[in-house]
């Protein structure tokens, strides 16, 4: 009896997780669809009453949304593929570099906030410096990597590699910061009952602070999945790539008050890439982490 009665309860959990997966669905695209109806009602308003506040209105500076789909769908230049197709390529490319930097920046990131939680004397020496790196503009530090980085890496690493350390640079800030919140906010009763234990350090990193470290650690990773993104983009135009989304900006800003569509089309790939980037972290911390019995009504 409590095996046939377990079936119909299985089946309504996965009902009710069907419906929320198709409230969520229908939510997004209720979004987009209000997003599109402010842009055109927008570009409506402003074109017909002339309106030039906070900048004119006209098909250069807004192009109509159906303009900017269709662009994906036609050639950005004679004899090549559609621009929908150029686009999905260079965004893999970058993504095989975002992907790298966030990696990196990732683990660094949390190697160092794993020091400093076990050295105040190195969290007050040390933590001031790690702020201060963030404060330097990306552009102005993206030449200096591409000159140091480049010639000692590998040939096959050699120019993507150099926009991988770029986009770590902005990764591992939010990891570095994040992790060593949630790896100070372990319950110091269970870290006193692994010490009383004779547990070492490195026992109650992982048994105890980096637990619960994660929920801090994956919302910093949301951060940085996109900032990667950003990195990777920026990092491509001082190394010269053009295999990638960065290439594409610089071709198409060039060609922007003739054709806007095609530099508008690159931004939404662009803003895909971070998205899916950001669903990935989604996605990992849905399966690794679990809510405390205590918090599951």
């Amino acid at each position: 009896m409590a095996q046939v009665a377990a079936v119909p309860a299985g089946r309504r959990t996965f009902r009710r997780e069907q419906d929320r997966a198709a409230t969520k669905v229908l939510a997004v695209a209720a979004v987009v669809v209000a997003l599109v109806g402010l842009w055109e009602l927008y570009h409506w308003i402003w074109a017909s009453t002339g309106w030039t506040w906070p900048f004119v209105v006209d098909n250069t500076t807004m192009p109509h949304v159906w303009t900017i789909a269709k662009a994906f769908a036609q050639p950005a230049q004679v004899n090549q593929p559609a621009l929908g197709t150029v686009l999905f390529h260079k965004a893999l490319f970058t993504a095989k570099e975002a992907a790298a930097g966030f990696a990196l920046g990732a683990v660094v990131g949390f190697a160092i906030a794993v020091v400093l939680v076990h050295s105040r004397l190195l969290q007050r020496g040390f933590l001031p410096y790690i702020v201060a790196s963030q404060t330097v503009p990306i552009l102005a530090v993206a030449p200096m990597v591409v000159v140091w980085v480049n010639p000692k890496l590998p040939s096959g690493l050699q120019g993507w590699g150099s926009v991988a350390v770029i986009a770590a640079y902005l990764t591992f800030f939010p990891v570095a910061i994040n992790s060593l919140r949630g790896l100070q906010s372990a319950d110091p009763r269970a870290v006193e009952l692994m010490r009383s234990y004779a547990a070492g350090r490195s026992a109650v990193l992982w048994k105890v602070r980096v637990p619960a470290s994660l929920p801090y650690v994956f919302a910093a990773l949301k951060i940085a999945a996109t900032a990667s993104v950003v990195g990777a983009i920026i990092g491509e135009l001082p190394s010269g790539i053009q295999s990638g989304l960065g290439g594409a900006i610089i071709n198409f800003n060039q060609y922007y008050s003739i054709e806007p569509q095609e530099l508008w089309a690159t931004n939404i790939a662009a803003a895909l890439l971070g998205i899916a980037f950001f669903l990935l972290v989604v996605l990992a911390e849905k399966l690794l982490v679990h809510r405390p019995p205590e918090q599951i009504a």
